[in-house]
């Protein structure tokens, strides 16, 4: 009888537990490096005190190298970084408003690109915030060399031109100044007339710097030089008055500093509701609904809620009505707050 030939099949070896493929995957991922996006993170904070109170990221326990570069493609990494952070709300204290972040964000992206061209990028006017985080932000970069412009020494609104030290000889020429006369003897003009007139003629906000009154005979206005020969022969009429619009050197600018006047009020909170109320003389209901409309600033920031909370030296305008600072302020032994209102006349 034929004998059959048997196959045994040889088990299949299972790799020892210590071996598997998701074995290897922890024991890689104990020792893998921070990931590049989580060092230009962690390197984002490291750029400046205003910025580094707003970013909380995981930080890896390793030296930031320097000089600190974050731009490398397109779009700064700082503003990556930004973008991801969770920015308290605008009224928070000691806070920077997110429209401030994001503002700075783009200056710096366009300064390091300018530096790298050797050429020299010029912003927009800007408000007081945005202006002095900017600066600050620009200080702590390498090969970038920036100046603030507003025409005259004691200017609010500024324009930051920023580059490679080596184009930047010199002060750039980017703010004219134009003089605005007419009778204003019998039709007083405000701040708002002025800015109305001006933005009435298709201007932005952005291309106006600081508007300087004159009483009876005008206003003098900082501007975009491209917007001199535009304006000159388009401005006719301020409000009901008619007026003559030239172009005169910065070095005939007549700063006078403003009027003000300063008072106390006594309130039981900081929220800016209750104080801004007090300090034009109107309706706490109405000031709410102002804020609502968009008509309330805070440090040159819109605000959202009314119960944001004030604090010394923030100003708080209001459209048509002015702006005010705040003072001093003392807690009295009873908890409420004596304030002192300085108001801009």
């Amino acid at each position: 009888m034929p004998q059959t030939a048997y196959t045994i099949p040889h088990p299949v070896r299972q790799p020892p537990p210590s071996t598997t493929r998701s074995h290897h995957i922890t024991e890689r991922s104990k020792h893998r490096r921070p990931s590049r996006l989580a060092e230009r993170m962690a390197a984002a904070v490291a750029l400046a005190s205003p910025l580094r109170r707003l970013l909380h990221f995981p930080c890896p326990r390793r030296a930031i190298p320097a000089p600190l570069r974050f731009f490398a493609r397109g779009r700064c990494d700082v503003a990556l970084a930004v973008s991801a952070a969770a920015v308290g709300d605008s009224s928070a204290k000691g806070g920077v408003h997110r429209h401030v972040i994001e503002e700075v964000m783009d200056i710096l992206d366009m300064a390091q690109r300018a530096s790298q061209r050797r050429d020299v990028f010029h912003t927009s006017f800007l408000t007081p915030p945005i202006i002095a985080e900017a600066m600050l932000a620009i200080e702590k970069l390498a090969d970038i060399k920036a100046v603030a412009q507003g025409g005259y020494p004691q200017a609010e609104r500024c324009r930051i031109s920023a580059g490679h030290p080596d184009s930047m000889r010199s002060d750039p020429d980017v703010v004219a100044a134009l003089s605005i006369s007419g009778n204003f003897r019998l039709e007083p003009c405000s701040h708002g007339d002025f800015l109305g007139a001006i933005l009435g003629a298709g201007i932005t906000r952005e291309k106006v710097g600081d508007i300087l009154l004159q009483g009876e005979r005008g206003a003098q206005v900082l501007v975009d030089p491209e917007l001199v020969d535009y304006l000159t022969s388009t401005l006719e009429k301020v409000g009901k008055v008619g007026v003559s619009c030239t172009q005169i050197p910065l070095l005939a600018i007549e700063y006078e500093p403003p009027r003000t006047k300063s008072f106390k009020t006594v309130e039981s909170s900081l929220r800016v509701d209750a104080v801004a109320s007090a300090g034009f003389k109107i309706s706490r209901t109405k000031l709410g609904s102002m804020i609502s409309s968009g008509d309330v600033r805070v440090n040159w920031s819109l605000v959202s809620k009314s119960g944001a909370t004030l604090k010394a030296g923030d100003v708080v305008s209001v459209s048509g009505m002015g702006r005010l600072k705040i003072g001093e302020i003392v807690t009295t032994k009873k908890g409420k707050y004596v304030i002192q209102l300085i108001q801009y006349l």
